[in-house]
């Protein structure tokens, strides 16, 4: 039986949720990961330090008895930032990056930032103290289709911005495109980007043909194959600038499969065998522990963790559906299905 071992891998972009969320999102996430990235997109938003370390309490509360789990923060950019809140962030134990979303570009975004130009101010501390930026990379202007907007935002937003501030720390996040991933190899090493699971094991065919199926439907959206085969060539490249994010997004079961379904994929249970199985169908599963278990941490400037993982070539089926909240389910990404790696 083939079997490889990795140091504790870590997810640098996930959502938990908060309230009785936690009680399902905690654990999934604690049982696979080290540390992760949480997402600040709650309602209200996470838009203070102070907020931020009051939202970890309540995370810890919930991670299982004897499980080492460290979430670190992000903070919501807003139009209304104050810039000497960076110096907190960078002086903070737990508190590691800001998140821009562009206003209305995906759940609870609706606060986002309106014109990336209004918040330079902010934009000159985090290059100042080398706080990373982390984008959700679209324009969200209702002309432009859906399948284009990340491309746009790369000519319309980052690369201007870039140009005004070469040194500034970005993880462009979730990338889908073969035009995000030129981009990133293009650039100097203060550029990275994560890759979620879903853009590697899938692409738009997955979800549209034979009818929509609403639980491969996240933003930004699947897009062709041939954008599908340049992200698992980056990620499985061994390029430090591409590592581990899953994006998994909790949604009942009822907001996905309504006439107007939310955007998100649940892989948080199973993210670490998914990912193996895309590099195992790449031919490179000995490069997943680069991706899932140094690269991030390293443009941290974190330590790597020490404890390790097992990870052995054996069949599972993901479960078809999973406890959420009082009395709803939630249907993790690819539920039912059978997948050949299994955490042991």
């Amino acid at each position: 039986m083939k079997t490889i071992t990795l140091l504790q891998p870590d997810d640098w972009h996930a959502h938990l949720r908060d309230g009785l969320a936690l009680k399902r999102t905690v654990p999934d996430l604690a049982k696979q990961f080290a540390r992760a990235i949480c997402m600040p997109n709650l309602v209200p938003p996470v838009k203070t330090v102070a907020e931020a370390e009051a939202y970890r309490e309540r995370i810890m509360a919930h991670v299982p008895e004897g499980v080492a789990f460290d979430p670190r923060m992000v903070l919501y950019f807003t139009d209304h930032t104050a810039p000497d809140e960076i110096k907190k962030i960078k002086d903070s134990a737990h508190v590691n990056a800001i998140k821009l979303y562009p206003a209305g570009a995906t759940t609870n975004s609706d606060n986002g930032v309106s014109d990336i130009r209004k918040v330079y101010a902010v934009i000159e501390q985090l290059e100042k103290y080398q706080v990373p930026l982390l984008l959700h990379g679209e324009v969200t202007h209702s002309h432009v289709d859906i399948f284009d907007r990340e491309k746009r935002f790369l000519d319309e937003v980052l690369s201007p911005l870039l140009k005004q501030f070469p040194d500034l720390k970005i993880v462009l996040e979730h990338i889908t495109t073969k035009e995000a991933a030129h981009f990133v190899l293009e650039q100097d090493r203060n550029v990275a980007a994560t890759i979620t699971p879903q853009h590697l094991l899938f692409n738009r065919n997955d979800m549209l043909v034979g009818g929509i199926k609403p639980h491969f439907y996240c933003l930004p959206i699947l897009k062709r194959q041939t954008h599908q085969q340049t992200l698992l060539e980056v990620a499985t490249s061994g390029n430090p600038k591409f590592f581990l994010g899953t994006d998994s997004a909790p949604h009942a079961q009822d907001a996905k499969e309504n006439a107007c379904g939310c955007a998100g994929c649940y892989s948080a249970p199973t993210a670490i065998e998914l990912y193996a199985q895309a590099f195992d169908q790449a031919g490179k599963i000995e490069r997943l522990e680069g991706f899932a278990s140094h690269f991030g941490a390293d443009f941290y400037g974190l330590a790597r963790n020490t404890n390790t993982i097992t990870l052995v070539q054996e069949e599972q089926t993901i479960p078809a559906q999973l406890d959420y909240l009082d009395d709803q389910q939630i249907i993790p990404l690819y539920a039912g299905k059978t997948i050949q790696w299994r955490k042991v």
